[in-house]
Order: C-alpha cells, then sequence, then structure tokens
C-alpha cells in the first residue's frame, strides 16, 4: 500500500469515498481520517486505522459501483463509530484482537474482510451502517472474542433489515412503549403478514423472547402475543450491542410498527 502521507494518493481512499452513495458525506471526511491523519482534528486509533486501511486497499478495484460503495460505507462508519466511542472513554482494547500473530493476520483483520464482504452483498443498504458498526463496537468491547464476534455477524447476516429495526425496537421499549394489541389476528393486508412472519422468525430463531407457543391437540389456546410482550434474549442483546441498533432511526422503527397493522390500544 502506498505510504498516505507521502503525496501520493492511496487506492483504498476512493473506495472510502465511494461510501457517500450509502453514507453520504461522512465518506469523505473518514476517508481524510483514514489516509491523511494528520490534516483532520479528529483522531483514531492508528491500529484500527491502519486495519480499515488495509480493508479498503484490498477492495479497492471492486468493479461494480455499488459493491464498492457499500464496502467503502461500511468502513466509513466504522470508523465514524469509532470516534464517537473514544470521545466517550471507551477507547480501543489492548489485547491481541488487532495483533497479527506470527505469519497470520490479526482476528480484527478477518473480521473486517467478512464485515466488507457483507455488506458488499447486501441488497439493503441502511444494514451497510450498522455492519461497520460491529467493528467499531468490537474493537472497544475486550470482553467479546472472535469467534464471539463472527457469530454476532452471522446471526445480523440472517436478518432482513426489517427484522434489525424490531429488534431496535424491543431493545429501546423502555423509551419507546410497543403495542399492546395482540399479534395472533390474520391480517388481510400480505404486508402485515409479512411484518408479523418476521417477528414470528425472530422468536424462532432466539432472538426474542418468547419463543413460539406450541399447540398440543385438544390443549388450551395459544395465548395472546403482542409486540408489548417480546424481549431481546441474550442473543437478541448481542445482535442489538454489536450492531448498536439503538442508532437506528425513529422512523424506521416508527414504519415498521405501523407495517405490523395492529388495531389502536
Amino acid at each position: 500500500m502506498r505510504n498516505p502521507l507521502d503525496g501520493e494518493r492511496a487506492p483504498g481512499r476512493d473506495l472510502v469515498e465511494a461510501g457517500g452513495l450509502v453514507a453520504g458525506s461522512m465518506s469523505s471526511a473518514a476517508a481524510g481520517l483514514l489516509f491523511e491523519p494528520g490534516k483532520t482534528a479528529v483522531r483514531l486509533d492508528e491500529r484500527l486505522a491502519g486495519c480499515l486501511r488495509e480493508a479498503a486497499t484490498a477492495a479497492a478495484d471492486l468493479p461494480l459501483s455499488w459493491e464498492r460503495a457499500r464496502a467503502g460505507a461500511a468502513l466509513a462508519f466504522t470508523a465514524e463509530l469509532a470516534v464517537t466511542r473514544g470521545h466517550q472513554g471507551r477507547t480501543v482494547r489492548r489485547d491481541d484482537f488487532l495483533r497479527p500473530g506470527t505469519g497470520s493476520r490479526s482476528p480484527a483483520e478477518r473480521l473486517v474482510e467478512a464485515v466488507v464482504q457483507a455488506a458488499r452483498t447486501t441488497t439493503e443498504d441502511r444494514r451497510v451502517r450498522h455492519l461497520g458498526y460491529l467493528v467499531a463496537e468490537v474493537a472497544v468491547s475486550p470482553d467479546i472474542d472472535p469467534a464471539l464476534a463472527v457469530r454476532a455477524l452471522q446471526l445480523a447476516e440472517s436478518c432482513s433489515w426489517r427484522q434489525l429495526v424490531f429488534l431496535a425496537a424491543v431493545g429501546r421499549r423502555d423509551r419507546v412503549p410497543l403495542p399492546m394489541a395482540s399479534l395472533e389476528d390474520e391480517p388481510r393486508a400480505w404486508t402485515s403478514w409479512g411484518a408479523r412472519e418476521d417477528v414470528f422468525d425472530l422468536q424462532r430463531a432466539g432472538l426474542l423472547d418468547p419463543p413460539p407457543a406450541v399447540v398440543r391437540p385438544g390443549g388450551a389456546a395459544r395465548p395472546k402475543l403482542r409486540p408489548a410482550d417480546l424481549r431481546l434474549t441474550r442473543r437478541g442483546v448481542l445482535v442489538h450491542r454489536l450492531l448498536a441498533l439503538d442508532f437506528v432511526r425513529e422512523d424506521d422503527v416508527t414504519e415498521a410498527i405501523a407495517e405490523l397493522d395492529l388495531p389502536a390500544d
């Protein structure tokens, strides 16, 4: 990789700036932070910045515009949240996460590669922000080992964007109460049916409690399930925390809840 300070344009910078299609003008700021750190007032841990530069360089030759944009945006979002966490006093971990082994890459490098790949292949651009956030969150969380970080990424990849929004909604229940109406009534509209299936699939995947009720022949009727009764499981908490789903925009949560088409309380 060219030295970002030697006067030549580093090959990965264009990739990060291409993330503007997904991340907006923040991508340009992140590119400057990564490739011209001496020219910005903001600082990012150099070990993490180097890891992100290497990933940008490796992906610099991606030929498809939207794949480039999503890859670049994921790296930009990682830098953004890492700076935010630093301002909050959560510094980048000092263990082996960012330290390469003998003849091998660091766990951070492998995780960034997996996240960039996930970002490239998604068709739901709003997911990219939170995929990038996963790297930043793991980078400041010494209690999260590399294998657990990969598990969280795999769980996140198994969820649609709307399902991630539902996890965000349940996770912020203390601030924004969820509807009390029952989910069990069969909706007429396909959109509402699909939204409720998303919730039930989160239960089946063990991301939301209570688990799906089992109806036994001749047994009691299945209890009514209301969004207000839902809780994140530990698996759900992992996804919510590492993807920083607290940052899901309020209008996205409002839209997802509306798509359940529940009667007014």
